[in-house]
């Protein structure tokens, strides 16, 4: 039961990122960190157009650099487009992970990949 008020918790921190703000084909979610054990991730949906929901969704570590938690998750090209866009938007995603912006000023500074 604890693991599911846990799983809870950190799906109410998190902000869903649809396409049109990313630039990827999915959703891409972000969070603060609440005390989470492990560093910085994003989850990322499997399903294209903004889709999906965040339980099954892909985790991807953010640091040192973009590493799938559970490789194969996602397809080699969706792997390589995600992490093209946390490459360039790492510092916005490290800064709302420790909670030094909300998120109104994450979407400010999102970059779309090229």
């Amino acid at each position: 039961m604890a693991e599911d008020l846990d799983t809870f918790e950190e799906a109410y921190a998190m902000a869903k990122l649809p396409p049109r703000l990313t630039g990827l084909p999915m959703a891409v979610w972000i969070t603060p960190n609440e005390g989470f054990p492990h560093d910085v991730r994003v989850k990322v949906s499997r399903i294209h157009g903004g889709r999906g929901r965040w339980p099954d969704a892909a985790s991807v570590a953010v640091r040192p650099q973009p590493s799938e938690i559970a490789p194969g998750s996602l397809t080699t090209a969706d792997f390589a487009a995600v992490g093209r866009w946390i490459d360039l938007n790492q510092a916005v995603i490290v800064d709302y992970w420790d909670g030094s912006i909300d998120i109104d000023e994450v979407l400010q500074r999102l970059a779309h990949p090229p």
